[in-house]
């Protein structure tokens, strides 16, 4: 923000690159909390105009009507959709609940249907993007709050890389709730490739069933297979005294849209999807559009 602090923030340059990155930035400042506040205090009127925030709450249920359309669980419907889950769970859940949310798919589910009303609390690694972080935080939650719910939004390559831990849960009888999101995929390391116009490659996982693995391990273990099991086994999960795993089979085809799309991430997706016609893949694609299109 200004010439004396050069030699204290080296920071600047590096990080400036960075703003406007993840979304539209209208005016950007560098620069530590103190001095940009000095700066910026004296331009602010007196904080009596409204219009900004009634545009921005329009915005967000507009925006949030489109979201809860997603997260629907039709009777008799075979796949089950990962909002729809998150929905549920956020329904159930304790009013001081603490979350955790493994990298990819499941910050998205969590960050777009846990409902954060000053009790609850939710942790992840969302600027290292540490992948199987999920579980060793939910155990330290679990361990640090004795008495509070705690539950993991784990995706499978997550649980995978760290299945152990369930060992810890046993251990410990530590009464962490793990929530697995189970796509047999990398399923945001797809979705990136699908977006920059790469058919997906080496993004498979071969699963073993996680909730046969946790009752070896000594939790209970359930699995959700059709939209209709989804309430009552995070019901009986959430209700159970001690460690539980709930296997749920979420679609892998699940598109997770951001807030905006940009005209490169059009760009690449149509080319993914003429490559994949190309590779003989025109299944995927059918399969995709009944996912996403007709719900």
């Amino acid at each position: 923000m200004n010439d004396s602090n050069k030699g204290e923030n080296n920071y600047g340059k590096e990080s400036g690159n960075q703003l406007g990155r993840r979304t539209k930035v209208v005016f950007g400042f560098v620069g530590d909390t103190k001095t940009t506040l000095r700066a910026l205090l004296p331009k602010l009127d007196d904080g009596k105009d409204d219009a900004h925030l009634k545009t921005l709450l329009e915005q967000y249920q507009k925006a949030r009507k489109g979201l809860d359309q997603l997260a629907t669980g039709k009777p008799g419907a075979k796949h089950i959709h990962p909002q729809y889950v998150a929905r549920v769970l956020d329904e159930l859940s304790a009013e001081d609940a603490i979350f955790t949310c493994d990298v990819g798919t499941p910050t998205i589910w969590a960050a777009r249907y846990l409902t954060m009303n000053g009790k609850r609390r939710l942790l992840g690694s969302f600027i290292h993007g540490s992948m199987a972080s999920v579980l060793p935080q939910a155990i330290g939650a679990q361990a640090s709050h004795p008495g509070r719910q705690v539950v993991s939004l784990s995706g499978d390559g997550g649980l995978a890389m760290l299945m152990g831990d369930l060992l810890s849960l046993r251990q410990l009888q530590s009464p962490v709730k793990v929530i697995v999101f189970k796509n047999n995929a990398l399923a945001f390391v797809e979705l990136e490739m699908k977006a920059a116009g790469i058919p997906e490659f080496a993004t498979d996982l071969h699963n073993p069933d996680f909730a046969k693995m946790a009752e070896a391990a000594g939790l209970l273990g359930l699995t959700a297979k059709t939209p209709d099991q989804v309430r009552p086994i995070i019901t009986q999960a959430l209700k159970h005294d001690g460690p539980a795993l709930v296997e749920v089979l979420v679609h892998r085809q699940e598109l997770m849209m951001p807030p905006t799309i940009s005209l490169d991430q059009v760009t690449g997706f149509s080319l993914f999807m003429l490559k994949a016609l190309l590779s003989g893949l025109g299944d995927e694609i059918i399969d995709l559009a009944k996912i996403n299109l007709f719900r």
